[in-house]
């Protein structure tokens, strides 16, 4: 915290040992996080209210480095890959999101780590876990009033979508796992509300926000609107990408402990710019 209001610049030459050159550097590099958002200006005012963290070094495990987008005494984010599970299966014990963060923060902290929410395997994007129970209880018991944003980026196939719009169905699972919408109010109630960015051919590119967070839900809703998320052969893609064409890239909450707002973005993924 600061007494007096002051440049981002100004402030990391007084508090780190190290060169204005190297400051500007990181600032420029997105290492310089100010209340869990990326600040990319030098002269980015910040006040005695503000939090400015240096972003963490990436979680390496094997062949897979992970991004932390954002970290305290009581939270960590990622960026999970796509491809990654978010926790373990049957077939497969240490290959997830969980384990990864798990070993960081026990060698770093010695703390357990507790899943929050969860992001479908093929799924990439923000993904946040607790480093204590008491948290993850806050957290999970009051999500809906807590979570204020959670935004994702989808490339879906065709065209002539209307501009906005808004999927309220809900939804059931088979018993093969497929998960549809239920003709009656039977199941959980899914609120999905996207936006087209653009379009490029027979391709669509969304902005999508959620008031529910249903397993598979915005699969089922593009599906279900006639245009399914690019790469996803489960729900109807007959299209070949590189995977599924969907990233959890906004998370923005309360935080229960500093009732502080936490702006949590991830980058969109350079196979998404690359077919834009």
């Amino acid at each position: 915290m600061r007494n007096e209001s002051k440049t981002l610049l100004e402030y990391l030459i007084e508090t780190q040992n190290k060169s204005k050159n190297v400051i500007k550097t990181m600032i420029q590099n997105g290492s310089i996080l100010v209340d869990g958002k990326t600040v990319t200006k030098a002269n980015y005012p910040v006040s005695m209210k503000d939090l400015v963290t240096i972003k963490p070094k990436p979680i390496v495990y094997q062949n897979y480095e992970i991004p932390i987008l954002y970290e305290d005494q009581e939270l960590i984010a990622i960026e999970k890959p796509a491809g990654l599970l978010t926790i373990a299966t049957n077939k497969e014990k240490e290959l997830t999101a969980y384990h990864m963060v798990s070993q960081y923060v026990n060698q770093k902290e010695h703390k357990k780590v507790f899943i929050i929410h969860r992001l479908d395997q093929e799924t990439s994007g923000v993904l946040m876990f607790a480093k204590n129970e008491r948290i993850k209880n806050l957290l999970q018991d009051n999500w809906n009033s807590i979570v204020r944003v959670r935004g994702y980026y989808a490339l879906v196939e065709g065209t002539g979508l209307p501009k906005k719009g808004t999927i309220h169905t809900w939804l059931q699972e088979t018993k093969t796992h497929i998960v549809y919408s239920s003709k009656s109010r039977i199941g959980k109630e899914a609120i999905t509300h996207y936006q087209v960015l653009s379009e490029k051919k027979d391709v669509t590119f969304l902005n999508i926000h959620l008031d529910t967070g249903r397993k598979n839900q915005i699969r089922v809703h593009m599906k279900e609107l006639g245009h399914p998320i690019l790469g996803d052969i489960k729900y109807g893609n007959k299209k070949t990408f590189s995977r599924l064409a969907l990233h959890a890239y906004h998370l923005e909450f309360v935080h229960p402990i500093t009732k502080k707002n936490i702006s949590i973005v991830s980058e969109m993924p350079e196979c998404f710019l690359s077919y834009l």
